[in-house]
């Protein structure tokens, strides 16, 4: 028998949370999610999940650790976070419908479907929830979600009405549109590899689509039933039998395993993927301007991965600068700024034809004859951004980077730690473990401007 974890003994959600069998669910819950209109509304106009898909799941991860598993102080913070970046999200449908994130009633349900996630985990597995833990389970839940400010009467009031708020709720409010379809399949046909299966590849493609039809499958026979029926979804006799074979299949074998292999109890980053040394040589002379660029409009710009990039992608930017840093809403509300001016300055230079979006080889042309044409270019949009970037990565308000701190802005899944430890040992020239702001500026500037890759800042978001 293996000791109690001190985190999980006193609280059943937290127990249930922290289960690795979680993972089993997730899907069913963004799909569920997704098909409130306002929720799929705000996904198509805001979120980067098509170009980003993983990426958004860790933000997701991230927030529900914060939530769930850190003190009341913390949780105070993640909710304003949360409220800052909803205040943002708002918008009109395609069928001409006002919509906003702040909505209580979406908010609400984007929360209690959380709530019915976990019960639903149990009830798939053959070992539900008795009422007296649903209770209780409910009730540490609304614990928690009493910091959102949500209006009472807009919840269930006990865990026995949450089944009738569901089924109400998908009767009469959810839409099955083209963001609940592509967010049931469509999104696992093209998502990218992660980075956990760096092994894999070459084989990802093919591998893909046989996880895209495992995992449509089973959301398809773990959704509610009131929603198959309404949106037509059929789940035969052999999707049943692949949810009772993995759901029960997961419950016998995870709860005989350690308690370091069935929870996951940690922020624990994942391994990066190996990558290749490079090759030492002469340094290339041809203008590596065109492929840096390239990337950057591809893996940073295109935060939407529709091909383009406009206002809701620059926006997106400064979501994620945010993201990880603990601001103030003046701090947050001055990165956001930032970015506006500079996507006004992209869309005065570039946007050509006035449609409100630049393409990828429309961006590279012009960025490349922009500073070739004004030495200031850069100055009036970038720098600007660039600027709000690093007073908000400067946590200490010292004036400098560490290489925590840079670390912190720049990490994620694409870049390999290694790459992003080059990145700042080039840019930190003195060597003394810290970059200056004028360091940091001119780091995007040799980045934009640099004819070879050999010059300090072309390499501080990893490989060009």
């Amino acid at each position: 028998m293996t000791a109690s974890h001190p985190v999980l003994t006193d609280s059943l959600l937290r127990h249930t949370l922290a289960e690795r069998r979680i993972a089993l669910v997730a899907w069913r819950l963004l799909t569920l999610q997704t098909a409130h209109p306002v929720v799929a509304a705000g996904m198509a106009d805001w979120s980067t999940y098509r170009a980003h898909p993983w990426r958004r799941v860790e933000h997701t991860m991230d927030s529900g650790r914060r939530l769930f598993f850190h003190d009341r102080e913390a949780l105070r913070r993640e909710v304003a976070r949360l409220d800052r970046t909803h205040r943002r999200i708002r918008g009109t449908d395609p069928a001409g419908r006002a919509y906003t994130a702040e909505d209580p009633e979406v908010r609400t349900w984007v929360l209690v479907t959380l709530y019915e996630t976990l019960t639903a985990l149990r009830a798939l597995s053959g070992d539900p929830f008795a009422p007296a833990e649903l209770d209780r389970l409910y009730s540490e839940f609304r614990g928690v979600c009493k910091e959102f400010g949500l209006p009472d009467e807009l919840w269930p009031a006990t865990a026995a009405d949450v089944p009738g708020y569901i089924d109400r709720t998908i009767r009469e409010r959810l839409a099955d549109g083209p963001e609940f379809r592509y967010m049931l399949s469509g999104i696992l046909h093209e998502a990218p590899r992660p980075r956990r299966l760096w092994f894999v590849g070459p084989a990802w493609p093919v591998l893909r689509v046989l996880i895209a039809r495992l995992v449509t499958t089973l959301t398809v026979a773990d959704l509610p039933p009131a929603l198959r029926e309404r949106f037509g979804l059929r789940s035969g006799r052999g999707a049943a039998l692949l949810s009772w074979a993995v759901h029960h299949g997961a419950r016998h074998v995870m709860t005989r395993l350690p308690h370091r292999w069935r929870f996951r109890l940690s922020a624990t980053p994942t391994p990066a993927a190996p990558t290749r040394p490079r090759r030492a040589g002469r340094p290339r002379r041809r203008d590596t301007r065109p492929v840096r660029l390239d990337t950057f409009f591809r893996q940073v710009l295109d935060q939407t991965g529709d091909g383009f990039i406009g206002v809701a992608d620059l926006r997106a930017m400064a979501h994620n600068v945010c993201w990880p840093l603990e601001l103030t809403a003046e701090r947050e509300a001055e990165v956001h700024a930032a970015f506006d001016t500079w996507w006004r300055h992209l869309e005065e230079t570039m946007d050509a034809d006035g449609d409100g979006r630049i393409g990828r080889e429309e961006f590279v042309a012009a960025a490349m004859a922009g500073v070739d044409r004004d030495p200031d270019q850069l100055a009036k949009g970038l720098h600007i951004a660039v600027r709000a970037m690093f007073r908000a990565a400067d946590t200490d308000g010292d004036g400098h980077l560490c290489a925590d701190e840079y670390r912190t802005l720049f990490g994620g899944t694409r870049v390999h730690p290694a790459e992003l430890n080059q990145g700042f040992r080039e840019l930190d020239a003195d060597g003394d473990g810290q970059i200056t702001e004028r360091e940091f500026v001119q780091a995007f500037t040799d980045y934009f401007t640099a004819r070879t890759a050999t010059t300090p800042g072309t390499h501080m978001f990893g490989r060009p």
